[in-house]
């Protein structure tokens, strides 16, 4: 790796750290490969409960690496449609699988500029957080792409159809408070208190039943495909497995106990 996409891991919360802040961390071909690989790592750790999702300075992402694209345009139109495909299949595509696939909360924490794939990542987190200095746009359209990192398929899962395809088309700005109108943010605080904000979400969910978690994210990801009826037998046999697991015992006692319940840390 090349150490534009950073893991740090403290007392179970992992961060994962867009790394290229002279560059407005924009997703250049090498950040690409860092964040495959990242994510790679990722999935196969067990020492974190939960993941934070940043940009390193000022920015989240502030999109593609145009120097990269301009690098790419004296190829012929056959070879540069090789070259991004397999860039994007290869990279784009298996970070964004990955990241799904974790059975730990996702949180995304913005500030700045957030834009193409930056909005992408941010869209497939569980949570975000936005400061509220946050700018937002799809950018795809303005320089005639279509987009890629789960756009097409997360966003109107979040904001509609309709108002899907008005932030692809159009591609215009927006800023954090539209965000968490829209639904996609969680909550804007004041951009000095970003990081203490997201803190305390970590902490909330470090502290949670990290079983019943992972059940919840993978019964949300799943309920967009699946019929009514195969969805409530998911949720049933969800709920069973959270039913045989020590946290539930926990829980129930915490209540009538009127304490914290103290689920497990492993």
């Amino acid at each position: 790796m090349a150490g534009t996409a950073l893991i740090d891991v403290r007392d179970g919360v992992a961060t994962l750290t867009l790394n290229r802040p002279d560059a407005l961390n924009a997703l250049s071909e090498e950040m690409m490969v860092d964040l495959s690989a990242a994510a790679r790592e990722l999935v196969q750790r067990k020492d974190f409960a939960v993941l934070v999702v940043k940009g390193a300075g000022a920015h989240f992402m502030a999109g593609g690496d145009l120097k990269d694209f301009a690098r790419r345009l004296p190829l012929s139109a056959e070879a540069r449609h090789a070259h991004f495909r397999a860039l994007i299949e290869q990279h784009i595509n298996t970070t964004v699988k990955l990241l799904q696939s974790l059975p730990q909360p996702v949180i995304a924490s913005v500030h700045g500029a957030c834009a193409g794939f930056g909005l992408s990542l941010m869209a497939g987190c569980d949570l975000a957080i936005a400061a509220d200095d946050a700018k937002f746009t799809t950018a795809y359209a303005a320089i005639a792409l279509s987009g890629d990192g789960g756009a097409s398929y997360f966003l109107p899962r979040i904001v509609g159809r309709r108002k899907a395809a008005e932030l692809l088309l159009l591609a215009e700005r927006f800023d954090a408070a539209e965000a968490v109108r829209l639904g996609l943010v969680n909550r804007v605080v004041p951009a000095a208190e970003l990081d203490a904000e997201v803190a305390r979400l970590a902490s909330r969910l470090l502290a949670g039943p990290r079983d019943a978690y992972a059940e919840i994210k993978r019964l949300v990801a799943e309920s967009h495909d699946a019929a009514l009826e195969s969805q409530l037998q998911s949720e049933a046999e969800a709920f069973a497995r959270c039913t045989a697991a020590a946290d539930f015992g926990e829980g129930i006692n915490a209540f009538f106990d009127k304490r914290t319940p103290a689920f497990r840390a492993d």
